[in-house]
């Protein structure tokens, strides 16, 4: 399925947008746990929301990279 310059230009800019949120989260959790009462909760919010964008990054990845038979 080949995805028309429009699409691939808009979720080039998608993937990127979530590749920095993900990168915000993570630095976010390595502040929470660093602090001396680390709060567990928050911490296990933050890493489902981690893992919630980089499933929607690797979707978006997989769209724009092509299928090749070898």
């Amino acid at each position: 399925m080949a995805l028309d310059p429009d699409t691939i230009i808009n979720l080039q800019h998608q993937l990127d947008r979530l590749k920095k949120l993900h990168q915000t989260l993570e630095t976010e959790i390595e502040e929470t746990l660093s602090t001396p009462n680390p709060d567990d909760l928050k911490i296990h919010r933050l890493k489902r929301e981690k893992l919630q964008l980089k499933d929607q990054i690797v979707k978006i990845d997989a769209l724009l990279v092509p299928d090749i038979i070898a």
